[in-house]
Formats: structure tokens, sequence, C-alpha cells
């Protein structure tokens, strides 16, 4: 189980990586815009700052142009890179053939059946958009819930993603993903709970009551 930034923006990559429990980053498209650059030279840098995976979505939509893109993202650092595919028929085609070779994880599915299918192309991650899901669909979590049964016991991973809250990361988790991927101020709200302030600040109180004579 393991938690992955969800971002391209340096700073919060540079920042999230010293906490030292981030396992990796998750880019796509937009969010590689938001940093300004969305050429495989990002990605290169980004390789450079995170300490595991660093998965990059695909921007071609033809099966010829993914396999070169894909061959092209992935000479960058095989040792880190996971390709993101879209799930669409080409982008299914494209797993089976770059799955042998190059962990693959498949993107904005929306349904179990697409989950059996990417499963049996031979994606190493699936990837489920847990809040666009509820938004769109109606329940995001019954979402992954049935995607984390299709997959069963194979070998597939379950990475959810579009997490907007801490409770939805907590409820993806529940329902059975494996992994989580989430933006940078949800994983610093994560962290944090009124009540654990108000503990440190009696301790720290009554250490500091105990100490008043010396």
């Amino acid at each position: 189980m393991a938690i992955f930034l969800d971002s391209g923006i340096h700073s919060e990559v540079k920042e999230a990586m010293a906490w030292g429990f981030v396992a990796g980053i998750t880019t796509n498209p937009a969010l590689l815009a938001a940093s300004g650059d969305i050429s495989l030279n990002a990605l290169k840098k980004l390789c450079k700052m995170a300490l595991g995976h660093v998965f990059y979505q695909l921007m071609s939509s033809d099966l010829d142009s993914m396999i070169r893109e894909a061959q092209a993202a992935f000479s960058i650092n095989p040792s880190q890179i996971v390709l993101k595919v879209p799930c669409t028929l080409s982008g299914l085609q494209a797993v089976a053939r770059l799955s042998l070779e190059t962990p693959c994880a498949v993107t904005a599915l929306f349904s179990p059946a697409q989950a059996y299918l990417a499963r049996e192309a031979g994606a190493r991650y699936l990837i489920s958009y847990l809040n666009r899901s509820t938004r769109l669909l109606g329940d995001g979590v019954a979402l992954i819930r049935a995607v984390a049964a299709v997959l069963g016991t194979s070998s597939t991973e379950l990475v959810a993603a579009s997490i907007k809250t801490p409770a939805e990361a907590v409820a993806a988790l529940s329902a059975g993903a494996d992994h989580l991927a989430v933006p940078f101020e949800v994983i610093k709200r994560m962290s944090h709970h009124p009540l654990t302030l108000q503990a440190m600040e009696e301790f720290d109180l009554a250490a500091r009551s105990s100490t008043a004579g010396y």
C-alpha cells in the first residue's frame, strides 16, 4: 500500500519527497500544464526529483503514436517510469503490446467492464477516479469497490485518484484500493486533526509545569 503525490509542480514534489513517506508521483497532461511544461523534458526533471515511480500519461490517441510516445518516455528512466494509458480500445491495445516489458497503468476508467479488459491487457495498475466518478456517476466509492472485486487476487493493483478530502482517501482504501494518488494539500490535511494539536498543547503545558521549579 503506497501513497503517491498527484502533482507535476516542482516545489510540491521536492517537499513531498523530503517527507519520506511518499512513494512517488503521478502526473497527467493537466498537472504537467500547471507546472508550465508538458514536454518529455519535464518528465526527466521529475524523475531526478522523485524517489520512486513516476507515472507519465500518454498524450497520443492512435495506437502507433502511443507506442512511439511510450517508448520515448520509458527510455528516460526505465527503473522509474510507469506509463499511464487511457482506457480506450487503442489504449488497451497499446497496453497489450507494451506491458510485457513496460509497467503500464490504465487510467480514466469508469466501469468494472473496462477494469476487466485492462487486467486482461496486462496492466500492472488501474487508476480509478473517486471524486469525479461520484460527481458524474453518483458513487465513486461503489465504483472502486466494484473494480476491486473484478481484480480479485490478480496481480493488477488499484490506484484511487481524484481524491479531494482525507475522508475520500480513507473511503477509497476501505473500498479496496491498493494505493492512493493524492494532491499535495490533501496529503497535508490528512496529517492534521485538531484533537492532535489539543493533546500536544496539553502535554506541553504539563511538561512546562513539571519543570517550573528548576
